[in-house]
């Protein structure tokens, strides 16, 4: 009787564990897109360059991700990180993640104030 309710827990079991692998690895690629986000704004900010900006956020941001750099503009720069996350590989669907950061313009920097 016990091998008969163990055959039937395990794989509850697998598929818990599968769930909580998935949400780890989602949860890891967003936090990357948040740090890539900051790391990008901050630069933008500075008056790098936007290929510039885009390299380094390529850096840290998950892999296959978009990114966009407003700005600099008046009164601020925005990068924007997105990206499709499949976080168990072999199962066909994706989940998606993203950040934005926003900060202002240095002063001295074209078209700031």
């Amino acid at each position: 009787m016990v091998t008969a309710e163990a055959a039937l827990a395990l794989p509850v079991l697998v598929l818990v564990l599968a769930g909580a692998v998935a949400g780890v690895a989602v949860l890891g690629a967003q936090l990357r897109c948040v740090d890539a986000a900051r790391e990008g704004v901050r630069a933008a900010a500075r008056g790098e360059d936007p290929a510039a900006v885009i390299a380094l956020v390529a850096d840290t941001a998950p892999d296959g991700a978009d990114v966009r750099v407003d700005g600099p503009e008046a009164d601020r720069v925005a990068v924007t990180v997105t990206a499709r996350v499949s976080p168990l590989g072999a199962v066909p669907w994706s989940v998606g993640v993203g950040a934005s950061a926003v900060a202002r313009p240095e002063p001295g920097l074209a078209g700031t104030p």
